[in-house]
Parts: structure tokens; C-alpha cells; sequence
């Protein structure tokens, strides 16, 4: 049976932003009591609001059954739990479960470090954006030993489904993964709506095609109908967090012997677009930024450039 099952815990979630406090909405709905953090007021307003322990600082958070860790990255991930507040409040037996996108190697190196205190780490990011998080269907990618998984899937269950993807790390390995990919799908179904579009398309018939063919992704399926096409660029996941998922997953895979050759062109493109948007743009602005950057040759240049090699 795992924890949730045989009592109503003490949850600190530390990372109340636009994932992190409907997350906790779901905690507390679901019969746990939740001590939250978060530099900022108006969210700790909102859990107070749901019914949740607002505290000023990590360490009040980090006294609990189980620590739940919604941050932007490993290097936050790593400032929290070597914060001498946070280190005096866990408790030996405390779970924290990181559910940020974390370097895969860092969360090991973390996990090593934290179970010297017999504090134990499991791995969990998600999938599924602010929409997953507010219905309670994310995907979570689950890594850590079986025993210490067991206790926090109870809790993890009242966020979505956990699907165990290995050992400590592996979780947030198969994410960074899984983020490269979305951000490659992403890129080249924004060449291909932008290209019939200019043909002459309707973007929903090319849309209804895809998504019923070979070229279905969630791009296709969930970003440019919902986020792209309304105009409204909302997912809620920034263009920054996927770049740098990215990088993360790039790097894991020179670290494994393999060269990510469309990987490191899909960096380089997402790269550039974030230095042209603005520090908060969401990641589907990048099919705005390619509508923009991607102008069709002169037509001159390209007859001169035919008959050259005529």
C-alpha cells in the first residue's frame, strides 16, 4: 500500500507558480494538509485561499512527510535543499520529490548526498502544461528506487499518472528527452502550417489531415490548434524552460556516445529565437518568431538564380 493510502500527510511544496499551485490545489483536495513557498504573495494568497499553510520561507515548507520541489532548475533545486534551514527541517525518512526539469547526473549526484541523512529523492517531472496540472492529468515520469516510488505514488496519483521510468535520474532523463523532441515536432509543423498557409491552405483542413496521418504530434494536435492559431501563445510553459530541456537532453546524449546532430540544429534554431523574444515568451511564440524570420526569396533573385544554372 503506499503512503497515501494509510494517512493524510504533511506535504511542503516548495515552487507555487502557474504549475506548482493548481498541483497543490490538488494535494489539498484530495485530504493532505500543505505547507507551501514561494517568493511570491499572491501565490501564497492562493494556496492560503484553497485551504493550504502559507509560509514565509523553505525551510517551514521543508518540515513535512514529504517535500514536493516545482522549480525552474537543477541550480534552484540545489540552492533550496543546501539552504541551512531546508537541511536543519529534514527530517531522516523525509521523500523529496523533484518535479522540476532537472540535469538527470545532478539529481543522482543529489540523491547520493541527501541519503547520507537517510532522506530520500525520487525524480518526477511532468508533461501535460498548466491544463494537465489544473485537471490532475499530467504526465509523470517517475524515477527512484521501488520502495521509496511506493510511498509518494499515492500522492503522485492525485496529480496525474506516474509512469516509472527507472532508477534516480531516469525521470528526469526521459523528460529532457521527451522535450527535445516536442520542441523539434514543434519547429518543423510551424515550417509546414506556415507553408501552406502561404499556398493557400486552410490551417484547419491541413490540421484535420495531420492529425489523422503520419505528421500527428502534439504540435499538431494540441499546440497549434489551442495556442497558435487563436493567437493566444498561452501554453504556459516558457520558451526558455524548453531550451534549456534541450540543452539538458543534448548533452545527455554526447554523454552516452551518441552525436544529437538534429538535436544540436533544433538548439541552435530555438536558440535564436529566444534572443530575439522577450525573457517570458511562452514556447509556442516560436511559431510567430519563424512567421516572421521566414520570408519567401525575391522572386527576381530566384529567376536570375534558375538561369544561372540552367
Amino acid at each position: 500500500m503506499s503512503e497515501v493510502g494509510a494517512r493524510a500527510l504533511t506535504i511542503g511544496f516548495v515552487g507555487l507558480g502557474k504549475m506548482g499551485s493548481p498541483m497543490a490545489r490538488l494535494l489539498l483536495a484530495g485530504g493532505h494538509r500543505v505547507r507551501g513557498f514561494d517568493l511570491s504573495d499572491e501565490a501564497l494568497a492562493h494556496l492560503a485561499d484553497a485551504g493550504g499553510t502559507a509560509v514565509r520561507t523553505a525551510g517551514e515548507a521543508a518540515a513535512a512527510d514529504v517535500v514536493v520541489l516545482m522549480l525552474p532548475d537543477s541550480d534552484v533545486v540545489t540552492a533550496v535543499l543546501h539552504d541551512e534551514a531546508v537541511a536543519a527541517a529534514l527530517a531522516p525518512g523525509t521523500v523529496v520529490v523533484d518535479m522540476s526539469s532537472s540535469e538527470p547526473t545532478r539529481t543522482r549526484d543529489l540523491a547520493a548526498e541527501l541519503a547520507e541523512r537517510d532522506i530520500h529523492l525520487v525524480d518526477a517531472p511532468v508533461s501535460g502544461g498548466v491544463r494537465g496540472a489544473q485537471a490532475g492529468t499530467l504526465t509523470i515520469m517517475v524515477g527512484g528506487d521501488d520502495e521509496t516510488v511506493d510511498r509518494v505514488t499515492g500522492v503522485l496519483e492525485l496529480l496525474g499518472k506516474p509512469v516509472r521510468a527507472g532508477g534516480i535520474g531516469a525521470g528526469h532523463a526521459v523528460k529532457a528527452l521527451n522535450n527535445l523532441m516536442s520542441a523539434t515536432h514543434l519547429w518543423v509543423t510551424s515550417e509546414a502550417m506556415l507553408a501552406g498557409q502561404r499556398f493557400g491552405l486552410d490551417p484547419e483542413v491541413m490540421l484535420s489531415v495531420f492529425n489523422g496521418s503520419s505528421g500527428r504530434s502534439g504540435s499538431t494536435d494540441n499546440k497549434w490548434p489551442n495556442f497558435i492559431l487563436p493567437g493566444g501563445y498561452d501554453s504556459g510553459f516558457g520558451l526558455r524552460l524548453m531550451l534549456k530541456d534541450m540543452k539538458i537532453a543534448t548533452a545527455l546524449a554526447r554523454a552516452v556516445g551518441l552525436e544529437p546532430v538534429l538535436g544540436e540544429e533544433a538548439v541552435e534554431l530555438w536558440s535564436r529565437a529566444a534572443g530575439d523574444l522577450d525573457p517570458g515568451a511562452d514556447h509556442t511564440e516560436v511559431a510567430r518568431w519563424i512567421a516572421s524570420t521566414s520570408q519567401a526569396p525575391d522572386r527576381a533573385e530566384h529567376e536570375r538564380t534558375q538561369g544561372e544554372t540552367a
